[in-house]
């Protein structure tokens, strides 16, 4: 086994070894990076996708120097939002240096090509795959990963076929045979960390796992107008599939390095959807490629006729379970922020920014739309005229201040102060409307079918997401929930809103305004439903009905405390998961401990808090405040599992924090009944006053009749009913270990 073990690792590095050689290739021709079939001394082989179908309003790049021309006048025409040119650094707004690295000089020359076997053929798109079943544990009953739409996979560290667990920590797959929980036992750990490279997550799909992993790599390439080549940082995404149906010898299917930050992923059926982000070179951009042990694949790049005020590569891959690689394009749009994914779509979403000329060119428009319309006619053609000259800028301006100042000197004080208040008035007026159209939130549609992708349109709301959850489909109709800001001469409002857009992302009804002075804590589609949490001092819960185009809200609930996640419990009851407050004696608000509310939705006109936990204090904290998938609740199982870390004083209700002071990391275990919420029992995976070094997100899930909880590197297997335990696992100190080799 120890001989096989050696195989697989030696496999990683392999991987790791290989591509990154090839990643200098593209270096050399930077115009092979998007042409067809191009060969790079016959081996490797650097190819392309199958185009996607285009619309009217999506633009594909014909080649390499197309792309390099588009952002060099992006440049030129003042619509960069920040970044400058000057010893390979750029920088982007969100605070990165990006690509170009040139952090490590070196003399060698490039190399030219790496030997590898030759490409094997394009994957074919599979169509009609059926759901997965279950896997190994088909006919035992076992919780999945907690996901916001039904069918749409999401990836964890943890995941389970109902015997099997396989967890990633620190750098390290560990693979345990869990049920039945009475013989659990590690069957195998096996070191992934290659290159000092970072665990994400996973997605298991019958018996493989696509494992995603980040890093860097390295290219050379010589700077603009300098002659030595420099070592080039990029980042990397890594996905790599493992066959485990062998577990005790797991082997590698496939190795994908695709150019740039790991963003986010999913699954559908047994295709993979990742997406990755990369910045922009504006000079000499690298385009994103998708590198295996034999080939480079180079991906199409796309643009929108409507320039941004800055640019990123957001790069949408889709491979197959079986480690088929499917499609993959690129995109030139703003640095993505939150996606949602539907069965059959994803929307891509992110904050319009502002190119740093716009406070200067809005000045000047609104000299030319505020304030001339308002002077007098005869100065109003003065002006119009000079500005229709042929003269330079400076020697515009110097004329139109001299029919300003020639303007004034003609008024009596009165009528100088009269124009000059309503002058005041539209200007303020005109930026308060300018203000607000810059919060907009930009809306990409891409439509996914087995691997193969179509682009459909593009969209604008005001306002902000929260994240996933503020985004939902439903029929064909898209649904988002956002918070924004109105502006008046003396204050900003905030206030939240709701917004219906058909299969174009044309917004075809709308509900504005909500809860001013308040924001968005939490939002929760359910068919026809939305159920939205603001907050300031208290949390209104707010049930909207989304069966029409017009949103409008059917009841309203107001009590203290705020939920920071909302999870279904059935039709008519939802679960809020937050924090209780009160007002002080300064009349802020003071948060308190973690809250959880039990609400009946079955009268929408009349929401109703019908049972409430209150576990601690300020100082006790829940990842399932901010972790969806942190948290377990089904209704068949009758069980409820939450996390719960804090200070064992505050947990239990004292105020007395030292020095008895003790750290409790563990769960908080609820069932139901006709009144609300049953308390089961708690289960502590930690306890005392020295500082625990084992972190690990925590996790539920059920198998059968067993509770299994993760947290802090220990798995814990408690009856579901009353949480006798059966076996207790702590990955860090059992197992063996299979490290890679170099």
């Amino acid at each position: 086994m120890e001989h096989d073990m050696s195989k697989l690792v030696l496999g990683i590095i392999a991987a790791v070894v290989i591509v990154g050689l090839f990643a200098a290739i593209l270096l050399l021709d930077p115009e092979d990076a998007i042409s067809n079939n191009v060969d790079v001394t016959k081996e490797p082989t650097i190819t392309k996708f199958s185009s996607m179908e285009e619309s009217g309003s999506l633009i594909k790049f014909a080649s390499y120097n197309e792309v390099q021309e588009y952002l060099a006048e992006s440049v030129i025409q003042n619509q960069l939002n920040s970044g400058f040119r000057g010893g390979g650094v750029f920088m982007f707004d969100d605070g990165l240096m990006l690509e170009r690295r040139m952090v490590e000089s070196v003399s060698e020359p490039m190399p030219t090509s790496a030997p590898t076997p030759g490409a094997p053929p394009m994957a074919e798109p599979q169509a009609g795959v059926d759901e997965f079943d279950g896997g190994v544990g088909t006919g035992v009953d076992f919780s999945k990963t907690n996901v916001q739409v039904e069918n749409v996979d999401e990836p964890d560290f943890i995941k389970t076929d109902g015997k099997y667990l396989y967890v990633l920590s620190q750098n390290s797959l560990t693979i345990i045979e869990a049920y039945p929980a009475e013989s659990a036992k590690v069957i195998l750990k096996v070191a992934l960390d290659v290159e000092q490279q970072n665990l994400e997550n996973m997605f298991l799909n019958g018996d493989n796992l696509v494992i995603f992993y980040h890093g860097s790599g390295d290219t050379m390439g010589i700077a603009e107008y300098d002659y030595i080549p420099q070592r080039i940082y990029t980042p990397k995404t890594i996905a790599t599939i493992i066959d485990v149906s062998d577990k005790e010898n797991p082997e590698i299917i496939s190795t994908y390095e695709i150019d740039g930050y790991y963003h986010n992923s999913r699954m559908i059926n047994d295709t993979v959807y990742l997406l990755t982000t990369s910045g922009v070179d504006y000079y000499n951009p690298i385009i994103p490629r998708i590198i295996t042990e034999d080939a480079i694949f180079a991906p199409d790049v796309y643009r929108f006729p409507n320039p941004e005020p800055n640019y990123n590569f957001n790069t949408v891959s889709a491979f197959s379970v079986s480690g088929d690689l499917i499609n993959s394009e690129s995109f030139l749009m703003g640095h993505s922020n939150t996606i949602f994914v539907s069965e059959d779509n994803l929307f891509i979403t992110y904050q319009k920014n502002l190119p740093h000329t716009f406070y200067e060119t809005m000045q000047k428009d609104r000299f030319f739309l505020v304030v001339v319309p308002l002077l007098p006619q005869s100065a109003q053609d003065e002006i119009k005229s000079i500005q229709n000259s042929d003269a330079d800028s400076f020697s515009k301006w110097n004329q139109i201040e001299k029919v300003l100042q020639d303007t004034y000197n003609a008024m009596s004080k009165d009528q100088k102060d009269s124009l000059y208040d309503k002058i005041n008035k539209a200007i303020a007026e005109y930026d308060t409307k300018v203000r607000e159209d810059t919060q907009k939130t930009e809306i990409h549609k891409i439509h996914l079918d087995n691997g193969n992708f179509k682009y459909i349109a593009n969209g604008q709301v005001n306002g902000y997401p929260l994240n996933q959850f503020s985004m939902d489909e439903h029929n064909g109709k898209f649904r988002i929930a956002t918070t924004s800001n109105s502006f008046s001469v003396r204050e900003s409002i905030t206030s939240n809103n709701v917004y219906v857009l058909d299969e174009s992302l044309k917004t075809v009804g709308k509900l504005e305004k909500i809860a001013e002075n308040e924001r968005i804590f939490s939002a929760r589609f359910m068919g026809d439903k939305l159920f939205l949490v603001t907050f300031e001092q208290i949390d209104p819960f707010f049930v909207i009905d989304l069966s029409t185009n017009t949103p409008k809200i059917l009841g309203e609930l107001k009590i203290p405390g705020f939920s920071n996640y909302l999870q279904p419990y059935d039709k008519d009851t939802i679960i809020g998961f937050g924090r209780d407050t009160k007002v002080n004696q300064w009349g802020g608000v003071q948060t308190l401990g973690v809250k959880v509310s039990l609400f009946d939705v079955s009268d929408l006109k009349n929401p109703k808090e019908i049972d409430t936990i209150l576990i601690g204090d300020g100082s006790t904290d829940s990842e399932a405040l901010y972790n969806h998938k942190s948290l377990l609740l089904d209704k068949g199982k009758n069980i409820m599992s939450i996390p719960i870390k804090g200070n064992v004083d505050s947990i239990s209700g004292s105020s007395i924090r030292a020095p008895e002071y003790k750290t409790w990391n563990g769960f908080y275990v609820y069932g139901f009944d006709s009144k609300g919420f049953k308390e089961k029992g708690t289960i502590v995976h930690f306890e005392g006053s020295s500082y625990n070094y084992s972190y690990m997100p925590a996790r539920s899930f059920y198998i059968e009749n067993t509770l299994y909880t993760v947290m802090d590197g220990s798995i814990k297997m408690n009856d579901i009913e009353n949480l006798s335990e059966k076996k207790s696992i702590h990955i860090a100190q059992t197992g063996k270990i299979i490290p890679f080799m170099k």
